[in-house]
């Protein structure tokens, strides 16, 4: 059967939505396993139960950081306001160029419903970080991308929405002191941001005029599955636990369990449970997820580590008829 190019863009989008929220599920759990066997006061049902309010964190994030970019254009008019005011006003203070704050991706983007139910239930704005609003639009204001903007004779929806797309990538994601204020606000968005970032990216592009205040936001979860996956992967990394150290201790060769980062057992833990649990996930892919969060999280041996232990247990497990995949 053809596919359209059109649907083949579709698909690929709503996989990559898929995988992005798979990603933060394996993570959270990997973090909430982690401190559920420093703290060993805490039930397992308290520590599952912290995975979903983790979970549910990270999306508030998301929410969060959409309206820093209304938060910004605030500021902008607060300040075109402001010069208007001035004792001996310039020309360009009487008359400013509107672009910016009349850009219409931001003004489609204040009246999103959902974004506005997420701002009236949780009683947040960016208003009171006016500092940080500021030096973002210093920065704004002194880039080639917004004089460049600016300076254009062309308008379109498509160019605004484009504007903050490149804006968000420049001087949002990856910012130490925005990443630094969000991290006093909530322990649980302390490596929550690079991902977050990832979703607002992918919103701003999926952004249509003609959806208007009803544009879709991405959801908390794909589907139930999502939430199903994330409580099994847990409560079969716990309840496996001894099983997958003894699978690590089989085929560690020559180095000494009691040697490991903690760090890497569990995270091996949670790919095991992966591996073992979901068959329609492929090897692959569940290879390559834990890898990469034991480079970010663990020591800097533990990548190459992760992924030559795993790959020797994965090997011996196929060969046995274990897994299949």
């Amino acid at each position: 059967m053809l596919v359209s190019q059109e649907n083949a863009t579709f698909a690929a989008n709503q996989i990559i939505i898929f995988m992005i929220n798979r990603v933060l599920i394996r993570l959270k759990v990997v973090q909430i396993l982690y401190a559920y066997y420093k703290n060993s006061g805490k039930s397992m049902k308290a520590a599952e139960d912290e995975v979903f309010f983790s979970l549910s964190k990270a999306y508030d994030l998301y929410n969060y950081m959409l309206l820093l970019m209304a938060g910004i254009t605030h500021y902008a008019a607060d300040r075109i306001s402001f010069k208007s005011m001035k004792l001996r006003p310039t020309d360009s203070d009487i008359n400013p160029n509107l672009k910016f704050v009349n850009n219409r991706f931001i003004a489609q983007l204040e009246v999103n419903t959902a974004l506005c139910k997420f701002a009236e239930k949780s009683k947040v704005n960016w208003v009171e970080h006016s500092d940080l609003l500021r030096r973002l639009l210093d920065r704004i204001e002194e880039s080639d991308i917004y004089k460049e903007y600016m300076a254009s004779e062309t308008s379109s929806y498509e160019e605004d929405r484009e504007l903050w797309r490149k804006l968000y990538k420049t001087f949002i994601f990856d910012n130490e002191e925005l990443d630094a204020l969000l991290e006093e606000q909530s322990l649980y968005w302390n490596d929550d941001k690079s991902i977050v970032d990832t979703f607002v990216l992918k919103t701003i592009k999926r952004f249509e005029e003609s959806a208007g205040a009803d544009q879709q936001l991405l959801p908390e979860y794909k589907d139930i599955n999502d939430m199903d996956f994330a409580r099994k992967l847990f409560r079969t990394a716990v309840s496996k636990a001894d099983e997958y150290r003894e699978l690590m201790g089989e085929n560690s060769k020559n180095w000494d369990m009691s040697r490991f980062a903690f760090m890497d057992v569990v995270i091996m833990q949670v790919a095991l449970a992966e591996i073992l649990t979901f068959g329609d996930i492929p090897l692959s892919v569940s290879l390559n997820e834990y890898v990469e969060i034991a480079k970010y999280y663990s020591t800097a041996k533990s990548g190459s580590f992760v992924n030559g232990l795993l790959d020797s247990i994965t090997k011996k497990l196929r060969a046995e008829g274990i897994i299949n995949k």
